[in-house]
């Protein structure tokens, strides 16, 4: 599959208008194969309950019965299950919707065939779930942008609901921009009506993709490369006097305008935009800010004492100097993701303080070493230290609480972290290391 899929990428690099016929054969059984070694083990599973190890158990079996059900045209998707898990500093709850294993693997050969298509279509502003970027990335070109260009305010802007509001008519329509494979499409249409399962009643979708599929995340890349990106690129910006720009990680974007004006009419197009393709915007979560070299300057001409800020990946942005005095963007970890976390650490020490010290302690190093290859990013060593040192403080009054006498005194516990110590933070990640495959796009 892989040298097929190398020559689909050539042919779609060559033709951006090419419609691809036959890509349903692709879904062959040493593809299928490989999809399912690669899914990762021990996930949550669909309403059937099949495991990945459950599955392998037969695999040359399981696979051959899938492929002649594809080839028939008789495969259907199992509804997903719904499940619910928290919103930070919200009582309200996230949907996500689980695929049985099987589908997995069908939507993980699907993504592979999409992938392969679209990259060669998406613009450099894109940057979620896609190959050799991530979330510094979109990070490091954002704060390129603000610094090195005329960007003088910024549209911060949130989709309401945006996975729960993608208009399947428009996502078809899309896909057959480039896709004429009417099998594929066929099984693409039957995953977004798929339905879910919720306290054993199944629920129609006639609109939206489930988070927690494999292919949501490349059906929402490709819907909002057709209704932002492109629609910024060839619309937007060629009616801007000044500079614009736009990134954008998934449903998430910052939007960038050297004058108000074009701010302003920019954020009255994109509601009439975004209402075409059955989305809105979170009025309460949009704004414009005067954002900038000059921002400082023009908040103190207001009678405020500092610029706004904006967040965006986890991070709160705001506008500071750098040691020469000279206007400079920073970061700190955003107070809402800060507390999100800490309430799900509390929670988790809550329920398994009496399990053994070295299972917790280990659990904890682990948790941090994840958590500081994300936030450990130039100017925000502080804000994760501080982190840091809320979490020794919950580890301090749970483990006291492993039975009605103290375990520790203050001295005491810090001897323990002397012989069980947490890592410490350092920065991981140079906002200003602009790695070789991004630095194109600038």
């Amino acid at each position: 599959m892989e040298t097929k899929l190398l020559r689909i990428a050539e042919l779609a690099k060559f033709d951006p208008k090419m419609k691809f016929t036959s890509l349903a054969h692709l879904l062959n059984e040493q593809s299928l194969v490989q999809c399912h070694y690669e899914l990762p083990n021990k996930k949550a599973t669909g309403i059937i309950g099949t495991t990945k190890e459950q599955y392998s158990e037969n695999l040359k079996e399981n696979i051959e019965d899938l492929v002649n059900r594809l080839k028939s045209k008789s495969y259907r998707p199992v509804p997903v299950r719904r499940m619910y898990i928290p919103k930070l500093n919200s009582n309200r709850k996230r949907p996500l919707g689980i695929p049985e294993h099987e589908d997995k693997i069908v939507q993980k050969g699907i993504t592979k065939i999409l992938t392969t298509i679209y990259e060669n279509d998406f613009l450099d502003c894109s940057f979620g779930f896609r190959p050799n970027r991530n979330c510094h990335d979109a990070l490091k070109i954002l704060n390129h942008y603000i610094e090195k260009r005329s960007v003088n305010y910024v549209v911060d802007v949130d989709i309401k609901g945006f996975f729960d509001n993608v208009e399947h008519t428009w996502m078809m329509e899309f896909l057959k921009l480039r896709i004429a494979d009417p099998n594929l499409l066929r099984i693409i249409g039957r995953f977004l009506k798929g339905g879910y399962m919720e306290e054993g009643k199944k629920y129609k979708t006639d609109t939206g993709t489930p988070q927690g599929g494999v292919i949501s995340p490349i059906l929402a890349n490709v819907y909002l490369h057709y209704v932002l990106d492109l629609w910024f690129e060839k619309r937007v910006r060629k009616q801007c006097k000044g500079q614009a720009y736009i990134v954008r990680y998934a449903d998430d974007f910052v939007c960038c305008f050297q004058y108000k004006s074009e701010a302003e009419q920019f954020f009255h197009s994109l509601k009439l935009r975004l209402k075409k393709f059955n989305l809105e915007i979170a009025e309460d979560k949009t704004k414009i800010i005067p954002f900038g070299r000059f921002a400082e300057t023009n908040a103190i001409q207001k009678g405020r004492s500092k610029p706004d800020t904006f967040d965006f990946l986890g991070f709160t942005h705001y506008c500071g100097k750098s040691k020469q005095g000279k206007f400079r963007v920073k970061r700190k970890s955003s107070r809402k993701k800060v507390q999100g976390k800490l309430r799900e650490c509390k929670e988790w020490l809550k329920s398994n303080r009496n399990k053994d010290i070295h299972m917790i302690m280990d659990r904890f190093k682990r948790s941090l070493v994840g958590y500081y290859n994300y936030y450990c990013i130039t100017d925000n060593t502080q804000s994760v230290s501080n982190f840091k040192d809320k979490i020794e403080y919950l580890l301090f009054k749970w483990l006291n609480r492993r039975s009605q006498r103290k375990s520790f005194t203050w001295d005491k516990f810090s001897l323990f972290l002397h012989k069980y110590p947490l890592p410490s933070p350092r920065i991981k990640v140079n906002i200003y290391d602009l790695r070789k495959e991004i630095s194109y796009i600038l």
